[in-house]
């Protein structure tokens, strides 16, 4: 039920709610340095199906027959198809040319909002998301950047999903507990790409430690933690102020960058660790 009372916005629910679009953006390495290559609908369905399962198994709270459709509506939007298109992204572009594209979402939310609910948006934030998105081409994009046309549709399909997940989020507020609330659509959104991958893609070859290791940390760190802490922040902040923090996604490549460009620039005679 929408909740139209407004209330104050604390610094705590912005830092909580900014990890999640932190952690995703480490997606992108992750894909490209740790997993099997070319089987992103298998790796979006590992990310998300044991998460959900986890969950749903230690909040056991089964929804309302009311809600059902909902949960599915928002598991489709918020994880099924938005995980999908972004390994699809993260497999086919460099990771600074995906992150840029995804990070057009606060966009859509802003123009979903205006044309739906009629909430128009200040020039303050209209002037900082096309500010945002243009600070990080200068920053993250070079000229030698590879622009794949199925990897370019697959990542704004992506930010266009995850907007529409997140504006339809706060309008149909659950009285469901967090953690079962995202449990739910979690195993729901893993359930409809359970077979899609299946059907389309080979089967895993023998995962190395190191293999393994990605993929635990994409399901507790990527799923678990991210998503319940995306929902909370939706239950607490606007649409347009939750998606916007979106643009925190590229900082693990920052930090890789930074990393990099620190150990190039090193004496040949300094130690590296």
């Amino acid at each position: 039920m929408h909740n139209s009372t407004a209330r104050p916005v604390h610094w705590w629910d912005i830092f909580l709610t900014a990890i999640a679009p932190v952690t995703w953006g480490s997606t992108y390495i992750v894909a490209t340095e740790l997993l099997p290559a070319d089987r992103p609908l298998t790796a979006a369905m590992l990310r998300i199906l044991p998460a959900g399962i986890l969950l749903v198994c230690l909040c056991r709270h089964l929804p309302r027959k009311e809600e059902w459709w909902r949960l599915t509506i928002l598991a489709a939007l918020n994880l099924g198809l938005f995980q999908a298109l972004l390994f699809i992204a993260a497999y086919r572009l460099p990771g600074g040319v995906a992150a840029v594209l995804g990070a057009i979402q606060p966009m859509f939310v802003i123009l979903l909002c205006w044309g739906l609910a009629q909430q128009k948006p200040a020039l303050i934030t209209l002037i900082a998301s096309v500010t945002g998105v243009g600070g990080m081409a200068v920053l993250l994009l070079s000229p030698e950047a590879a622009w794949d046309s199925i990897g370019i549709a697959a990542a704004l399909a992506g930010a266009l999903s995850m907007a529409c997940g997140t504006y339809l989020a706060r309008q149909w507020r659950s009285q469901m507990p967090l953690l079962a609330f995202t449990g739910w659509q979690l195993l729901l959104a893993g359930l409809m790409l359970l077979p899609v991958s299946l059907l389309t893609e080979p089967s895993l070859p023998a995962l190395s430690p190191v293999q393994i290791g990605g993929y635990a940390y994409l399901c507790l760190i990527g799923a678990v933690l991210a998503y319940a802490l995306w929902f909370r922040g939706i239950s607490k902040l606007s649409p347009a102020a939750v998606s916007s923090l979106g643009l925190f996604s590229p900082l693990p490549l920052w930090c890789l960058a930074g990393y990099s460009w620190g150990k190039a620039s090193l004496p040949p005679e300094w130690p590296v660790s």
